[in-house]
Parts: C-alpha cells; structure tokens; sequence
C-alpha cells in the first residue's frame, strides 16, 4: 500500500494517477527497458525478476508515493515519489525533519512523449507532496544532457542546485554531468498563487 495520506487516484486535465497493481509489472518494465528510456534512467534494471521484486518491495514502503500514469485507461508511464529525512542537527522536536523531503521523477513511454504529460505529471507530483504529504522541499535528479526533464522541472519552478561535472554513470556513456534540482514550499505557492 502506498502512503495513506494521499487520496487515490489523482486526476490531471489529461491524465489519472493511481496506486502500483502487481499486473502493471510487465507494462511498466516494457516502458523502462526501451532504449529510449533506459539512457536517462538513473538505475537501469534489465532483469524482469529484479525489476519485478524491486516494484513489489515498495508496495509496502509508507514513504513511498509512487504511481502509475494513465491516459484514457491505457498504462503511458510511471510517476516516482519517495519521502525523505532532512539532513541537520538533532533536534528537541523530531517531527522537524522526519518526511520534510521528497524526491520525485517519472517514465514515460515514448510513444507519450512531446505531449506536456511528464510537466503535467510533476505538477501533480507536487502537488501531492506539498499539499497532502506536508514537505517543505522536492529534489529531482536527471543526467545534464537530458534537455527534455530539465525543461520539465523547469517549467514546473524547480531551480537547479547542483551540477555534478562527471558525477553520474552512464552504462553507454560512461562518467557523464548529472544535475539535482529543488524547489521550496513557498516558492511553489509563490508561484501557484501567480
């Protein structure tokens, strides 16, 4: 089961995000093991049987809020979403940084691609951790040379923090730039209110 704290299934103008069904299993790893994908995945799973575990292990994870993308009832994709501690000092108040993070990112199939969906997906993404889940920050991590989710992260008011020169490994490519971005609460409702 994912998080209790969000209300399923989600809906964007064009889109229905839903909890992971073992039965998604083979569409999903279809989509993550194209080419096309696979080169900007951070992890690259090639073996179905590892994938497939992988998956079902985070059915059970209460900071996992991971999805699967739908359009007109047919599986386009998977939306990540996992919360994290915040990194400081101990504190009186423990709360303080328990789940005040979270990472989030996405696959689409590519056939889906260029149609605004993976923006629309991060928007929701947000949404969700910032509206239900309480977090104070997001982060999302691609490869540099990934034009297409660095628009994306952009276009939904992330700034980039950290450019890693060679940081990332590439199964192809070898050591290539990897970027993280962020965006805080109240510049995501700064933005949202206009």
């Amino acid at each position: 089961m994912t998080s209790p704290t969000i209300d399923w299934p989600r809906r964007t103008d064009r889109l229905s995000l839903r909890p992971l069904r073992p039965d998604d299993l083979d569409q999903l790893f279809k989509i993550s093991a194209d080419p096309e994908v696979s080169r900007w995945l951070l992890d690259v799973v090639t073996d179905p049987e590892r994938y497939r575990v992988d998956q079902l292990n985070t059915l059970n994870d209460p900071t996992n809020f991971s999805s699967v993308i739908e359009r007109e009832g047919a599986i386009i994709g998977e939306a990540f979403g996992h919360l994290q501690d915040a990194m400081g000092q101990s504190v009186a108040d423990p709360d303080l940084l328990t789940h005040r993070e979270a990472s989030i990112g996405y696959v689409l199939d590519p056939a889906h691609a260029g149609n605004g969906y993976a923006t629309e997906v991060t928007a929701e993404l947000l949404r969700m951790a910032f509206d239900e889940l309480g977090v104070r920050r997001v982060t999302a991590g691609c490869f540099a040379d990934n034009r297409a989710s660095v628009r994306v992260l952009e276009k939904n008011g992330f700034r980039r923090e950290q450019y890693g020169v060679a940081d990332s490994w590439h199964a192809e490519l070898g050591w290539i730039d990897g970027c993280t971005y962020a965006i805080l609460e109240q510049q995501w409702r700064a933005a949202a209110a206009g």
